[in-house]
């Protein structure tokens, strides 16, 4: 089974995922359409993904662009310019995948879901964000900005 995320850089938000069980430009699409319904985000949005082949499509950089999406990829080989996601990826494997076993790829599925929206985001702390988790970092920033 592949997982395609979304996350939110600034506040380290999973805004929107998907699974499946091909690697491909269904699979890297799936996420983020469900996250701009979300979120609607401005044009300009600048989207990080690494060099793997859904996201490097034709398919998926025009989808990017005609929702005014920038695109930016991670250099070969370098595996820093997308430390977010490798972090969350390390870290659901850790904290999940490789302490549990699930019968379906349905069972899979809604742990994964559990584990992003019922603790990841809410709950887990993180050391970039000052120990907060994602959700109360990001609603510590939205009560600044709307008191500013």
């Amino acid at each position: 089974m592949y997982l395609a995320i979304i996350l939110d850089l600034f506040a380290r938000n999973a805004v929107r995922w998907a699974t499946s069980t091909v690697n491909d430009t269904a699979l890297a699409l799936a996420a983020p359409d469900v996250a701009l319904t979300a979120r609607r985000p401005p044009p300009g949005l600048v989207h990080h993904s690494d060099r793997g082949s859904p996201y490097a499509s034709a398919d998926y950089r025009a989808a990017l662009e005609a929702r005014g999406i920038v695109a930016s990829m991670s250099r070969t080989g370098d595996c820093w310019d997308n430390s977010v996601a490798e972090s969350f990826f390390a870290t659901i494997k850790a904290e999940l995948i490789d302490v549990s076993r699930f019968a379906i790829r349905a069972a899979a599925t809604a742990a994964i879901e559990d584990y992003i929206e019922r603790f990841y985001n809410p709950q887990r702390r993180h050391s970039h964000l000052g120990f907060l988790s994602p959700t109360e970092f990001e609603l510590k920033a939205r009560l600044a900005a709307f008191a500013a």
